[in-house]
C-alpha cells in the first residue's frame, strides 16, 4: 500500500486532545459505520465518567450502529475478523480495552498473546478501521504497580497496533500530526465540529475514510489521483491486496462545431466540483451503499412555484415545468440557467450471441466511426446544439446465455472508467451530460438487466427488431428473447448484486454507463438519458448509490417498452411523447433546444404586474426602439449622385418603404 493510502489508521492523543473527535471526522462520510465501544461502564456513582460516556454517545450519528466488547477483551479481534468489506469500524478506545484486559476477572491471561491477536486481526481485516488510543509514553512513570502495569500494557498495544496499521496520527491540542506514512505532511487542526482536516498547500494527507475518501492534494497545479490515466490501479478484490494495473486512456472529445459559451457566471456554485473521488491507495472504490450528493430539495419546488408568478399570457409551461424544477434542484437555485456546455457520451460496445440477432455485422462500428467523423444524425444534432461529442469504446460482452458477459475485474475497470469520464466532463465545465449507445445487442442486454433487477418478463421489455430495410424481423426477436431467457436461467442461483448483474448480464456499455451516472452524481452534473442502455444503467446505479437517479432526466421514452418500465421503477417521468427512434442519444438532442428554451424563458420573464412586477411596457425594450419616428423615416431616399445604372423599375430603395 502506498504512503498516501490506507485502510486502517491509529489515532493517538492525550487526555482531552481531541483524538476522538478527529477519529470521528475520518469516518463521517462512510456509508456504513459500526462504533465499537471498549470502555466499561465504571462505577455507577461516578457521574463525571457517566457524563463523558454520554457525550461520546451523543456525538454519534443515528445511522451508526454500536457494538460493545467490554465482556471479553478477545472479542475485539473477533469483531475485526468478521467485519464486511463495505463496513467502517471505529474502535474507541484501546485504553478502555486494556483496562478490561487487566481486570482481575480476566486474569490470569496472556496479555502479550492477546495484543498480538489484535494486531493480526487488524492486518487481515477486510473492512476499513479507525482505532483511538491514549498516548501514555509522554507521561511520568506511575508510582503504583497497577499504574505501571497499565502503561506497560497500553504502550505495548499501541506499538503493535501502530505497526499493523497503514497510517498513524498523533493529535496534540486538536492538531493532527501524521506519523505514518513518513511522507505525509502535517495537517492543520481538526475542528471540534468533527470535520475532516484541511491540508496546507502542496501537502498530501489521508482524507476522509469511507466511500468518499481520497488522498487530498491541495497544490493547485497537481493532478488528482483519479485523473492520472496511467497510474490508477484496479481493484479486483481486497483493497489491500489488489495489484495495480494501468487504466485505459480516455477517448478524445470531439467538437464538430464550436460549442456555445457556457452561460454560467464565475463562481457559480452549481457547476463547481463538490465531491472528491472515493479513493484508497489501490484506486477508485465503487461499492454498494455509497453516499453521494442529492439535488437541492427546496430549490426545485420553489422554482416551480415561481413559474405561477411570471408574466405570461397563457397557463404557463404545462408539463415542461418539471424541466425547471429539475434544473433548479440540480443547480441549487430557484432561477436556473439554460445548460450552456453540453457533452454527449456515445458508448460503443457489442454483445455477442443471441442478444445481437438481427443486426448487421459491423453496423455498430460504422455508426461509431460516423459519429467520430461528424456525420450521421447524432453528430449533426450535437453540432446544431453546440454540444461536444465523445465516442467511448467499451469492452465487448460475451454471449450471456452461455457465460458471464464480463469478468468481475472488467466490471470494476468499466465502472471506474465511466466515473472518470464524468470527472473529465465536470473538470471541463460541462453542465449537462447526454448518454447514448450504439452497440449491437444493447436492447437484449438492457432487457436482461431489467428482468434481473425489476422482475420483468423478457418478451414484455424487448422491442421489435427492425431491419435496415425497415422490415420487422420476428425470428430475430425470438432469438433475442431466448438468449435473455437462457441467461436468466443460467444465473438463477447467482447473486443479484449490482456488480454481479453487470458481470453476468449487463456487459461493458451498461457498466461504463453506470460509472458515468455515479461519477456525474458525485460531481453534481445532471444526465439526460435516452434509450435502454442509459435506463438499465440507472437501475444498476440505483443499487450502488440511490441518489444517482435524482440527477437523471428522461426527455422521451421513444415508445421502447424497456425504457417505459425502467422509467416507472426509477420514478422518471418522460417529458415528451414524440416516439422518435433516431438512435440512443440523438432523440435527446432533438428535445434539447426545447428544454433550453424553457429554462431561458423561465429565467428571463418578469413577475406579473398584479403580483408586484414592473408594469412599464418599455422597461425591457432595446434602446434603439425608444427613438420617436417622424415623417423623414418614411420618405423616399434622395439619390446620392451619379452612380451605376438602375437594374430595372422594380429595384427596391436602400432603406425605408417603397413609395406607393
Amino acid at each position: 500500500m502506498s504512503v498516501d493510502g490506507w485502510n486502517t489508521v491509529l489515532v493517538l492523543g492525550g487526555i482531552r486532545s481531541g483524538k476522538s473527535e478527529f477519529a470521528e471526522s475520518l469516518v463521517t462520510d462512510a456509508p456504513v459505520v459500526r462504533y465499537v465501544a471498549t470502555a466499561p461502564e465504571g462505577d455507577p456513582e461516578d457521574t463525571e465518567w457517566a457524563t463523558r460516556l454520554a457525550a461520546h454517545r451523543a456525538r454519534r450519528p443515528g445511522s451508526w450502529t454500536t457494538e460493545e466488547t467490554t465482556e471479553d477483551p478477545r472479542r475485539l479481534a473477533d469483531v475485526l475478523a468478521s467485519a464486511e468489506p463495505n463496513e467502517t469500524l471505529l474502535v474507541d478506545d484501546l485504553g478502555g480495552w486494556v483496562t478490561v484486559l487487566l481486570d482481575p476477572d480476566y486474569q490470569p491471561a496472556d496479555d502479550v498473546a492477546t495484543i498480538a491477536e489484535l494486531a493480526e486481526a487488524i492486518r487481515t481485516c477486510s473492512a476499513r478501521v479507525v482505532l483511538v488510543s491514549p498516548e501514555v509514553g509522554l507521561s511520568l512513570v506511575p508510582t503504583t504497580p497497577l499504574g505501571r502495569a497499565f502503561t506497560d500494557a497500553l504502550g505495548a498495544a499501541n506499538r503493535a497496533v501502530a505497526d499493523a496499521c497503514d497510517a498513524v496520527v498523533l493529535v496534540v491540542a486538536g492538531q493532527p500530526v501524521w506519523l505514518k506514512p513518513a511522507a505525509s505532511a502535517t495537517a492543520p487542526a481538526a475542528p471540534a465540529s468533527a470535520t475532516a482536516p484541511a491540508a496546507p498547500a502542496s501537502a498530501s494527507v489521508p482524507a476522509t475514510l469511507g466511500s468518499t475518501a481520497v488522498p487530498v492534494t491541495t497544490d493547485s497545479t497537481a493532478v488528482p489521483a483519479a485523473a492520472d490515466s496511467a497510474t490508477a490501479p484496479a481493484i479486483p478484490g481486497s483493497l489491500a491486496d489488489a495489484e495495480p494495473t494501468p487504466e485505459v486512456q480516455l477517448p478524445d472529445v470531439l467538437t464538430h462545431k464550436p460549442p456555445v459559451v457556457p452561460n454560467q457566471e464565475p463562481g457559480n456554485p452549481w457547476a463547481a466540483p463538490t465531491m472528491a473521488l472515493p479513493m484508497v491507495a489501490t484506486g477508485l472504490v465503487i461499492q454498494p451503499g455509497m453516499e453521494l450528493p442529492m439535488p437541492d430539495e427546496y430549490a426545485g419546488p420553489q422554482a416551480v412555484d415561481r413559474l405561477a408568478t411570471l408574466d405570461v399570457p397563457g397557463a404557463g409551461l404545462g408539463v415542461l415545468d418539471r424541466v425547471v424544477g429539475f434544473a433548479a434542484a440540480t443547480q441549487g437555485t430557484v432561477t436556473p440557467q439554460a445548460w450552456g456546455s453540453v457533452r454527449v457520451l456515445l458508448l460503443h460496445g457489442d454483445h455477442a450471441g443471441g442478444a445481437s440477432a438481427g443486426t448487421v455485422a459491423g453496423e455498430s462500428a460504422r455508426r461509431a466511426a460516423q459519429a467520430r467523423a461528424g456525420r450521421g444524425a447524432l453528430a449533426r444534432l450535437a453540432a446544431e446544439s453546440g454540444a461536444s461529442l465523445q465516442v467511448v469504446d467499451t469492452p465487448a460482452a460475451a454471449p450471456m446465455e452461455d457465460q458471464p458477459a464480463l469478468s468481475l475485474d472488467q466490471v470494476e475497470s468499466a465502472l471506474r472508467y465511466g466515473w472518470r469520464l464524468a470527472e473529465q466532463a465536470a473538470d471541463a465545465g460541462v453542465q449537462l451530460l447526454v448518454l447514448g449507445a450504439c452497440g449491437a445487442g444493447t436492447e437484449a442486454a438492457a432487457a436482461a438487466v431489467l428482468a434481473a433487477t425489476a422482475g420483468a418478463e423478457p418478451p414484455a421489455v424487448l422491442g421489435r427488431v427492425i431491419t435496415g430495410s425497415g422490415e420487422i424481423d420476428d425470428a430475430a426477436w425470438m432469438v433475442r428473447c431466448a438468449a435473455v431467457r437462457d441467461a436468466l436461467h443460467r444465473t438463477r442461483r447467482s447473486s443479484r448484486g449490482a456488480k454481479d448483474i453487470l458481470a453476468e448480464l449487463g456487459g461493458g456499455d451498461v457498466a461504463v454507463a453506470s460509472g458515468v451516472l455515479l461519477g456525474a452524481t458525485a460531481r453534481r452534473v445532471p444526465v439526460l438519458l435516452d434509450g435502454p442502455v442509459g435506463l438499465a444503467a440507472g437501475m444498476v446505479s440505483r443499487d450502488l448509490a440511490g441518489q444517482a437517479r435524482h440527477w437523471c432526466l428522461l426527455a422521451d421514452h421513444g415508445g421502447h417498452p424497456a425504457v417505459r418500465l425502467a422509467a416507472d421503477v426509477l420514478g422518471l417521468t418522460p417529458l415528451l411523447d414524440l416516439r422518435m427512434d433516431l438512435g440512443e442519444g440523438a432523440n435527446a438532442l432533438v428535445a434539447l433546444p426545447l428544454l433550453r428554451s424553457v429554462l431561458a424563458l423561465a429565467a428571463a420573464l418578469p413577475v406579473h404586474p398584479s403580483l408586484g412586477g414592473d408594469d412599464d411596457p418599455d422597461a425591457d425594450a432595446p434602446d434603439h426602439l425608444d427613438e420617436t419616428l417622424d415623417e423623414s423615416d418614411f420618405a423616399e431616399p434622395e439619390p446620392a449622385g451619379p452612380g451605376p445604372a438602375s437594374t430595372g423599375a422594380d429595384e427596391q430603395p436602400a432603406s425605408g418603404w417603397r413609395a406607393g
